[in-house]
């Protein structure tokens, strides 16, 4: 147990989710929060989408949604943040409690609805910032009441080119009535014709390419998947993310809060979202991968990435773990490399696919 969960996860956890969730943010915006330098070790290096790495950990999307604290995450020991997500127009959300702690279970419930201060004011604050100047994307997402969802995320990669490292369209988060249609393959080709195609046309204008990764769901069966893999093979898609919060209530303690509406994220999501990586790196061959759901500590970053991630994130483990958590799961990578003589943290990445691949997701026991 380390001193943010001892002392400061006790006073934050008495605080509404949402308003504790502020309160960090401020924290860190305002350097309060003590870090250790995070391990500078080449061990830890990666290259991915065109990127070089300083470590494969990122901080996924939904803790910073509207860009103000990326310096101090990457400061903290984050090889990479991704904000948002961030619709075209500001959004406030669903309507309040909308955040809910399974403290027993490791977990989180939401059901926000892509609250953010919209495409304007985030491309403002991402222009300003100042601090580390290490990569940080963008997770682009569609506003609830739009006519036409993909025309918003064109409209993301428009307005933040040139403020953004690399956009990520999320297609699969639960709290978006529809949202999750666009994975079908007919819906995701042609998100994936009109975004990639209008990416061309930025970068040839404008003299860079951003990468593009679409986050898919965890709560995919085989033929879901045969046809994300069908509907992504040949695109120029630089990577898939997998996985956003699961529907699934499966396993969990019963609870005050078990029950709420929204998705479920945290430990409970680690075995499917691991488990779907997986079956999704055995479809996509070499595609880059980036692993989120469940990760805690350098256990579950090891396992994500040898079921066959390039790149890990997470977000609720740093929520009972602390801010800390970044560097504590660089360093316990490096522990396991050393201890392992393995090379490089690359060298991690598939080794156990098939074994995860096999196993079955918790519907299918």
């Amino acid at each position: 147990m380390n001193l943010f969960e001892a002392l400061l996860r006790p006073v934050l956890f008495r605080l509404d989710p949402e308003r504790a969730h502020a309160l960090a943010i401020e924290a860190l915006r305002c350097r309060l929060v003590p870090l250790p330098a995070p391990p500078a070790d080449a061990r830890l290096a990666v290259t991915v989408a065109g990127f070089d790495l300083p470590n494969p950990v990122g901080m996924a999307a939904g803790f910073d949604k509207n860009a103000v604290i990326a310096g101090p995450l990457l400061a903290a020991g984050f090889g990479f943040v991704e904000i948002g997500t961030v619709t075209p127009r500001p959004q406030s959300g669903n309507p309040r409690p909308r955040l809910f702690r399974l403290e027993r279970d490791g977990a989180i419930i939401n059901r926000m609805g892509f609250n953010n201060d919209g495409q304007e004011r985030v491309a403002g604050r991402l222009a300003a910032r100042t601090g580390p100047r290490g990569i940080v994307g963008v997770n682009i997402g569609a506003n609830r009441d739009s006519p036409d969802f993909i025309a918003d995320y064109v409209a993301g990669l428009e307005r933040l080119w040139d403020v953004a490292d690399y956009f990520t369209a999320n297609i699969s988060s639960p709290n978006t009535p529809g949202l999750r249609d666009l994975q079908g393959r007919a819906a995701l080709g042609e998100l994936l014709a009109r975004l990639l195609d209008r990416r061309e046309q930025l970068a040839a204008g404008r003299g860079r390419r951003r990468p593009v990764f679409v986050k898919i769901a965890p709560d995919l069966d085989n033929r879901q998947m045969d046809a994300i893999a069908a509907a992504v093979e040949g695109t120029g898609l630089d990577g898939l993310i997998i996985a956003n919060t699961t529907l699934s209530r499966h396993g969990l303690r019963p609870g005050p809060h078990a029950g709420e509406a929204g998705g479920l994220s945290g430990r409970p999501l680690f075995e499917r979202s691991t488990i779907v990586l997986a079956r999704m790196r055995q479809r996509v061959g070499s595609l880059p991968l980036v692993g989120v759901g469940g990760i805690d500590g350098a256990r579950s970053a090891i396992a994500k990435l040898e079921a066959g991630a390039n790149l890990i994130q997470f977000y609720t483990g740093m929520v009972y773990r602390g801010p800390a958590l970044a560097g504590a799961v660089n360093r316990g990578l490096v522990r396991f490399m050393a201890a392992n003589a393995v090379a490089r943290v690359g060298d991690l990445t598939g080794r156990r696919t098939g074994e995860w691949a096999s196993r079955k997701l918790p519907e299918e026991g």
